[in-house]
């Protein structure tokens, strides 16, 4: 059944890369492993190799917004894999870009740390690009205004996300039940994030998933970024940094060299995390928030990551 499955999605790939390309498909596979979200796979013809992520026809609007991300990106000097076309057949959406050649970040031999501090560099680049608004959904690529949906409690704002976080500090908190939090730390925790209400933000674009697995290293040695489909506007440079602290603190990837040479890339101390911590705290908060009402598969995993959160900040 799995390979039957496995040579669907091939087959699919195949249709659209071929609809595209005009030409006759010479082999094609699935890259297995390196795409959690997206079923993607490489195709190719007698004069062009490329790469076909699909998912639901929904996923659309995500691979609009992948596509802006990579062309501002790659206009200030961040290569990233050519789009090539997006669109949607059959109820699913797709994207066809230009293979890249190299070692998945992952596999590559150049020392990890060299990766790390060119990741820095990039991130410092991303957080200049121009955009408007707030959230993860571009909803004017021609402004680069972006826009976050609202939800029962929050208005779709920074100061809405805060403030519906503050206000699920209760005495009745799941997040008590669930052993994150005592009754006495919910009150220091409250102001922690009351006091991010004062704090005066800058706000730009994030990649949200700085990491190795997302990059290509070619044979010059040139770092190639991948997959923005986590990309948003969020405060910066706390955004990616907290998203790579938190790959950190889960898995030690990156380890302390790694995360000083992406901090060195940045060009910022480790003495100016302090404040990033509390955003941690909050994202974790949310994200848990989150799984408890939306995907309670996922509640006991975001759990010891905010429990994990709590003990950096308080201990």
């Amino acid at each position: 059944m799995k390979e039957t499955m496995v040579d669907a999605v091939v087959a699919q790939a195949e249709r659209i890369a071929g609809d595209f390309l005009l030409e006759q498909v010479k082999t094609s596979y699935q890259i297995i492993g390196k795409g959690f979200v997206n079923q993607v796979c490489v195709v190719e013809t007698e004069s062009r190799k490329v790469v076909v992520r699909m998912n639901d026809a929904g996923t659309y609007p995500s691979y609009v917004k992948e596509k802006w991300c990579i062309e501002q990106a790659a206009a200030i000097g961040i290569p990233g894999p050519e789009v090539l076309s997006i669109g949607i057949v059959d109820e699913t959406a797709y994207m066809i870009q230009a293979f890249v050649d190299g070692d998945n970040g992952v596999d590559s031999t150049v020392l990890k740390s060299d990766i790390w501090r060119q990741l820095g560099k990039y991130a410092k680049r991303i957080h200049s690009i121009q955009v408007k608004g707030y959230g993860e959904n571009l909803i004017d690529p021609v402004r680069g205004e972006f826009h976050s949906p609202p939800h029962a409690g929050s208005d779709g704002s920074w100061l809405g996300y805060v403030q519906y976080n503050i206000n699920s500090l209760t005495e009745y908190d799941r997040l008590i039940e669930l052993g994150v939090i005592t009754r006495m730390k919910s009150q220091k925790v409250r102001k922690l994030f009351e006091n991010l209400k004062k704090e005066n933000f800058r706000f730009g674009l994030i990649h949200g998933d700085i990491s190795l697995k997302n990059t290509i290293v070619n044979q010059t040695g040139q770092v190639i970024l991948l997959d923005w489909g986590n990309a948003e506007v969020r405060t910066v440079p706390h955004g990616d940094i907290i998203c790579v602290m938190q790959c950190q603190m889960l898995d030690g990837n990156p380890n302390a060299e790694e995360f000083k040479a992406f901090l060195d890339g940045y060009v910022i101390s480790a003495e100016d995390l302090a404040d990033m911590r509390v955003l941690l705290l909050l994202k974790a908060f949310d994200n848990l928030r989150w799984a408890i009402d939306r995907s309670p598969d996922r509640i006991e995993s975001y759990a010891a990551f905010a429990k994990q959160a709590v003990d950096s900040i308080m201990d």
